[in-house]
């Protein structure tokens, strides 16, 4: 074996241990996926933009009606449809066309206010996210699975490690996303019980409807 050989070897095995050892990180939460990175290298100036206009007041907008009612659709074009979700007031819109069409009361996770910074802090995270899918759930009726942790997502994550604010061990966390409730607990959202992990939980009629409506890439807006 001559020394370019051996040295292609070399190289090769390095190679292979890299991403053995990358690959381990990104399962455990502690790295981020690769493209992410020229988002994080371009630092506040990529955070997500704002997408839509809150709804002034606090009242639930077309609460008790059916949105096949409210539209007069047999379908939407989901490529129009976005949701809206304000932790503050804890509500959920539904907007169609940037115009907000039914609200349903939401709670949170234990942990109401603040971002989320890292795995089992209880909080929902805020920004900007895609629907990445839905299915079926056998404890909480449906599960409408969010993109967290995105770039903009890792980015805070970063920051508060580099500022001491979460421990440098401290994994991002995963699987949020938008739920109903154990079967006969609605309760929760009547009293405004934050009692998930961090993600946004409905009424198991509401999170039906919704489940019917949205589809894989719906944009969520989550604020404050």
């Amino acid at each position: 074996m001559n020394l370019l050989t051996k040295r292609l070897l070399i190289a090769g095995i390095f190679l292979v241990v890299c991403v053995g050892i990358y690959g381990v990180f990104r399962k455990l939460g502690l790295i981020f996926p690769l493209t992410h990175v020229p988002d994080l290298l371009c630092g506040n100036q990529c955070a997500p933009k704002r997408l839509h206009r809150p709804p002034v007041g606090n009242r639930l907008i077309n609460g008790n009606q059916a949105i096949a009612t409210i539209t007069n659709r047999s379908t939407l074009d989901s490529e129009k449809l976005t949701l809206l979700i304000e932790k503050s007031k804890f509500r959920l819109t539904v907007y169609y066309d940037q115009k907000p069409l039914k609200s349903y009361p939401v709670v949170l996770g234990s942990v109401p206010t603040g971002d989320k910074l890292r795995e089992g802090d209880r909080k929902t995270p805020e920004g900007l996210f895609q629907l990445q899918d839905k299915y079926p759930h056998p404890s909480w009726s449906k599960f409408l699975w969010l993109n967290y942790p995105t770039a903009d997502s890792w980015r805070k994550h970063l920051d508060a490690k580099r500022q001491g604010t979460i421990k440098a061990s401290d994994t991002v966390g995963s699987a949020i996303g938008i739920h109903g409730v154990p079967r006969g607990s609605d309760h929760l959202i009547d009293q405004r019980q934050n009692w998930t992990w961090g993600c946004i939980a409905l009424k198991n009629k509401d999170v039906d409807e919704l489940y019917g409506i949205v589809s894989k890439g719906t944009w969520i807006e989550i604020l404050p």
